[in-house]
């Protein structure tokens, strides 16, 4: 029973982990460069529609 409650702690603890980087990841600003590029693509993007 302590093998399945040491699993158990152990994929919890890897759980918790992976949700912290993630969240990490997510506040991170996208660089200006990106944002930039992703401006241009869209404004390319429309006068091709036109």
């Amino acid at each position: 029973m302590d093998g399945e409650r040491d699993q158990s702690h152990l994929e919890q603890q890897i759980d918790d982990n992976l949700r912290k980087v993630f969240q990490r990841t997510m506040d991170e600003q996208v660089p200006d460069r990106l944002t930039s590029l992703l401006q241009q693509l869209k404004e390319q993007d429309t006068r091709n529609d036109q």
